[in-house]
């Protein structure tokens, strides 16, 4: 058998709506076999049974790793619930681990993740698959093609919340940008109602990049977010796009595209919205792709999540030290946490 037509075994953990977009993408790929699943709660355990009724079952994770000893490790839990789960896949000895944003809560953890990983050869990814909606790779074919001069400026807001939003507005900025390094962040912030939340965070935070290819990125997120108006589902109100020399082009996560161009002669537009059953299949390919060839790797690779996430925290920790915040971060005090003690 060749590598390009390995059957690889996946083992997902948390079957939410998440956990089960993912459980069903890689069973519906012939490259992958669903032998493994788990979670705490007895009813969506047995639900998933229902639906995978090959694969063991069960409530304890080391136990279910150790039966099935799966190539893929992919969970979708709460945010807080990262390292332990990162450390159980290596302990099973995984090839690759994928799971949901944001990759951690903390500076610390996330670099404690990319080590583990890195000294283990351990491939992951990070559930940023939102890039592979149409209209997301029309205005990224729009921008890289020139069609809207040099660009200048990138940006990304959303009504959702920083922890559940931001990363994703960052990894879709960062890719309009050619994946450009961030230099510095500045960050402003205000309101804790959120973080009673589980996915924890400021009510608004608003962030400003500078990107060493001399682009500037403006991204926000949570209730002192724009609105976007066009759009009427609360969670796909996210706008991102980029403003050039001679025109813009910009995605609306659930109201299409639309653009200026230098030959435009006024706005085009097309259709597309946030759809799981489109973005889940290709995101699943390559996977694939990469567990076969280490030169293919994923779009949603964690080197590039931890470059995402690691501005998300230094515009927190720029909130709290009142100043500009350099990039790459080290290791510091728990940003979320600082970040509370700090706001009035």
């Amino acid at each position: 058998m060749s590598v390009a037509s390995a059957t690889y075994t996946v083992a997902v953990a948390g079957l939410g709506k998440r956990g089960m977009h993912h459980a069903e993408a890689f069973a519906g790929n012939p490259r992958f076999r669903v032998v493994g699943l788990c979670n705490r709660g007895r009813e969506r355990l047995e639900a998933g049974k229902v639906k995978f009724p090959e694969a063991y079952a069960g409530d304890d994770l080391a136990g279910m790793l150790a039966e099935t000893r799966p190539d893929v490790f992919a969970f979708c839990t709460p945010p807080h619930v990262r390292l332990p789960l990162v450390r159980a896949g290596l302990e099973a000895g995984v090839k690759l681990i994928a799971y949901e944003k944001p990759m951690a809560t903390s500076t610390n953890e996330a670099l404690e993740i990319d080590r583990l990983l890195r000294e283990a050869g351990v491939k992951s990814v990070v559930s940023h698959q939102h890039r592979y909606g149409e209209h997301y790779r029309k205005v990224k074919e729009i921008i890289a093609g020139g069609a809207i001069g040099r660009i200048h400026t990138v940006y990304g807001h959303a009504t959702g919340w920083m922890m559940h939003m931001m990363t994703h507005l960052i990894d879709y900025v960062r890719w309009f940008n050619g994946n450009a390094e961030a230099e510095w962040v500045m960050g402003q912030a205000a309101g804790r109602e959120k973080f009673a939340d589980v996915h924890a965070s400021p009510d608004h935070l608003a962030a400003m990049i500078q990107f060493d290819n001399g682009v500037r990125g403006i991204v926000e997120c949570g209730a002192g977010a724009p609105d976007v108006p066009e759009v009427d589902y609360w969670w796909r109100k996210c706008r991102i796009g980029a403003q050039g020399t001679q025109g813009f082009a910009e995605v609306l996560t659930g109201g299409g595209w639309r653009a200026v161009t230098r030959d435009s002669h006024g706005v085009i537009s097309g259709p597309g919205c946030m759809d799981y059953g489109h973005d889940m299949p290709p995101y699943v390919r390559d996977i694939a792709a990469w567990l076969d060839d280490p030169v293919k790797v994923h779009p949603c690779n964690g080197g590039s999540a931890l470059k995402g996430f690691e501005i998300m925290m230094a515009a927190c920790r720029s909130v709290v030290r009142r100043g500009r915040v350099s990039l790459p971060l080290g290791p510091g005090e728990p940003e979320l946490e600082a970040l509370k003690d700090v706001m009035p």
